[in-house]
């Protein structure tokens, strides 16, 4: 079955995602937390990378990210996104979709502050997704950024900030054996209504 007895009866997807988080914390390797991150550009062609999930609660899934880069501009100008977690040892994913917000800008200072020095300085070095002639345009812009913030704060970077995807759908799916994949679709019509679930065919 899809759920064990800690989850039985329980018809809120939000309810068991972090179990299913947690699980994976224990037996992946590398970045349990990380996710592909599904947009569409302006002519509608779908575009997909691998980023971390950097927060979680009732109200979605957050990760940040440079606004001006491929996936910033695109999820701005497209406010939907779908995400999938893999958790190749657990032969576990975690399919969503749903609505794009952006964060409080209090909620990304907050992460921002917390991150690495030599992260929060690649945050300003960095122009994402954008060309770059050599990799030592990039080291001397780090050099000269850690030289300049060597006696100041590093603040968040006006384009550096936060997506919260609010899901309206989230599939469970395990691995079963010959392919009879166990499949639990929860969806809600807006983010206010309750869940539904149906389970589908492999």
């Amino acid at each position: 079955m899809l759920f064990d007895d800690a989850y039985n009866g329980s018809i809120d997807p939000l309810e068991i995602f972090p179990h299913w988080l947690e699980e994976a914390r224990e037996t992946e390797p590398n970045d349990p937390n990380a996710m592909a991150v599904a947009s569409v550009d302006e002519t509608g062609m779908p575009d997909l990378r691998m980023v971390l999930l950097n927060g979680y609660s009732h109200e979605g899934f957050v990760f940040f990210t440079n606004f001006e880069s491929a996936k910033g501009r695109e999820l701005l100008a497209h406010p939907k996104a779908a995400l999938l977690f893999h958790w190749k040892s657990l032969r576990r994913q975690v399919r969503v979709r749903g609505l794009v917000e952006q964060v409080a800008q209090a909620e990304a200072d907050a992460y921002f502050a917390s991150r690495p020095v030599q992260s929060r300085i690649g945050a300003h070095a960095s122009d994402q997704s954008r060309p770059l002639g050599n990799r030592n345009v990039l080291v001397q812009r780090v050099q000269a950024l850690t030289e300049q913030f060597a006696d100041a704060e590093i603040g968040r970077p006006a384009h550096w900030s936060g997506f919260r995807i609010k899901p309206l759908e989230i599939e469970f799916w395990k691995d079963g054996a010959f392919r009879l994949h166990d499949r639990v679709l929860f969806n809600r019509p807006d983010t206010a209504s309750d869940w539904s679930r149906t389970r589908l065919f492999p």
